[in-house]
């Protein structure tokens, strides 16, 4: 097929969805998609994006916007349907198009666009850019995953979570899209529903949201397209296909099913904004159509398989969740070894264990949101740990790793974000005992920009490690996780930025985990020594300095 020119736009005009690829929004009337008029400006402000790689495709995502922080999170886009002309090639030049199609972008659904491809080669590259009027999009790059019957040649995959875009810049975005990953996890926290200046960092706050708290649908949109507006995090989803999952600030901080952060305040609308806010998750991310919210439900629990190599378990610990036992924060809490009570829901549980006993991948790999190992901070008899991570929720911790290891599962990795700092873990059946063995492995992703510059730390003195040996590294600087996964191991580094206040930060590996095949826990290959020109603060190691990121309000 031609490269895509105006001409090859103005013959093809709107044939519809090519074979094999679909509009997750399905149905669009004839005198809609022949309504045209010229758009104000150039309506791709907020980027593109893949998502969901399977073996013959994935999504590709769009979300027109001239105008992207209106105040009605409508982008400043009139009301009416727009005919948005995709095409994927398996170059980058474009010279070789394999698909090419027209998808509408309609008002109620914020003139966003999801196109779910199928019928692509497995285990291959290839780039897609979009159209409307006489504008085209940036181009972006996906990879489909291999032949369920093969192992590839190894995944390149990074995970991030947290970037609160007052707190600084989003470097590390643009750090990790220089690294050209196959795959990206978000593990959680998007976005911030906070108005400006009410999650602040020591020195005052880098940037300012606009608009006030989210609680409307407009609100939900004019956030979600401010971030989408930086241009790092532009350049990191156009260099990789994403999954993701969101945490809490994607809603409300803490929120737990249908209860809101705080349930002791009368808040009768909050169920209208959880529709609001799932809705605009929806319209913002590359998700199928599996994945369109229905009221205050949304499927965001799902699988995706990387060939022969891995499987990858993206979990929802929000939608379904008990409200948390004690508070939010570290508690000595009774209800956190109650099993009645779940972090998952009983439904995702089965699906989950289902997953453990039908797998035969290498690597059973676990993305969610909140720690998964045991934390205690007290060295004394009495536990106390965080009762929004799964230390609240210790029975449905306890079934899901008896649920791997009953399995067999041959590794089982969990990769976690949240917490604003890396770490890295071996996972127990029963932590209170130090000498039992060690039945898998976490990896902790530190937050893009939330908390400000963090600080470089020697993890031998942190005093979480002492009190919980299971535990074998923290830092507590800004950046992600980059993995390179292949059938005899899983190496990460954990690369760093010193500095998010400032933009044009270099990353660089503080340390560097092994998982080998068949030998659950994680393996220290390498520590780059503390750089004191890192470090912003004094007294970096404290355990209040810890656990503050869960004080997200005055």
């Amino acid at each position: 097929m031609s490269p895509l020119t105006r001409r090859s736009f103005l013959v093809t005009g709107v044939a519809g969805i090519a074979a094999g690829a679909v509009a997750a929004v399905p149905g669009v009337a004839a005198a809609d998609a022949r309504r045209r008029g010229p758009l104000a400006g150039d309506p791709f402000t907020l980027g593109v994006a893949s998502g969901d790689p399977s073996r013959d495709g994935f999504v590709i995502w769009t979300r027109l916007a001239v105008q992207p922080l209106a105040e009605d999170g409508l982008g400043g886009m009139p009301d009416r349907t727009i005919p948005v002309q995709w095409e994927v090639a398996a170059d980058e030049g474009f010279r070789r198009v394999v698909r090419r199609g027209t998808a509408p972008a309609r008002t109620e659904w914020a003139h966003s666009v999801h196109v779910e491809l199928e019928g692509l080669a497995p285990d291959r590259e290839y780039w897609y850019r979009f159209k409307a009027g006489p504008h085209l999009s940036p181009a972006g790059r996906a990879r489909t995953a291999p032949h369920p019957g093969m192992y590839g040649g190894g995944l390149t995959m990074a995970f991030v979570s947290c970037a609160q875009y007052e707190h600084g810049y989003f470097t590390s975005y643009r750090r990790l899209a220089e690294e050209r990953p196959d795959l990206v996890l978000h593990l959680g926290d998007y976005q911030y529903e906070y108005t400006r200046d009410t999650y602040t960092i020591p020195g005052g706050n880098i940037r300012h949201h606009e608009g006030p708290e989210t609680e409307t649908l407009a609100n939900y949109r004019q956030r979600h397209a401010q971030y989408k507006a930086d241009p790092d995090l532009q350049a990191a989803h156009a260099a990789a296909t994403w999954a993701v999952v969101w945490d809490d600030h994607e809603l409300d901080n803490n929120w737990a099913d249908e209860v809101p952060e705080r349930p002791e305040v009368p808040q009768p609308n909050f169920l209208a904004r959880r529709e609001a806010a799932f809705r605009a998750y929806y319209e913002n991310m590359p998700l199928r159509r599996t994945s369109i919210p229905r009221g205050i439900d949304m499927q965001l629990y799902r699988r995706i398989t990387w060939g022969r190599l891995a499987t990858f378990h993206m979990l929802d610990t929000r939608q379904y969740r008990d409200d948390q036992g004690c508070g939010d924060g570290y508690r000595d809490c009774p209800a956190a070894v109650d099993p009645a009570r779940s972090i998952t829901g009983a439904e995702q549980e089965e699906w989950l264990l289902d997953g453990f006993r039908r797998s035969s991948a290498r690597w059973d790999i676990l993305g969610q949101q909140v720690f998964f190992a045991q934390r205690d901070n007290n060295a004394g008899p009495a536990k106390v740990t965080s009762q929004d991570a799964w230390d609240g929720y210790v029975a449905s911790r306890r079934r899901i790793t008896q649920g791997w290891v009953d399995a067999g599962v041959r590794n089982a990795v969990v990769l976690t974000g949240d917490v604003h700092a890396h770490w890295a873990s071996d996972l127990k059946l029963d932590y209170d005992d130090p000498t039992s063995a060690t039945v898998g492995s976490e990896l902790v992703a530190t937050s893009i920009s939330t908390g400000g510059d963090g600080a470089d730390s020697d993890p031998a003195t942190h005093p979480f490690l002492a009190i919980n040996p299971h535990l074998k590294f923290y830092n507590n600087q800004r950046g992600y996780v980059l993995t390179r996964i292949e059938k005899d191991a899983i190496t990460a580094d954990f690369k760093v930025v010193p500095f998010v206040t400032q933009p044009g930060a270099e990353a660089h590996v503080k340390a560097t985990f092994v998982i080998e095949d068949r030998v659950p826990g994680v393996q220290q290959t390498y520590l780059r020594p503390v750089d004191p020109s890192a470090t912003t603060r004094a007294a970096i190691d404290t355990i209040q300095e810890t656990v503050d990121w869960e004080t997200k309000r005055p």
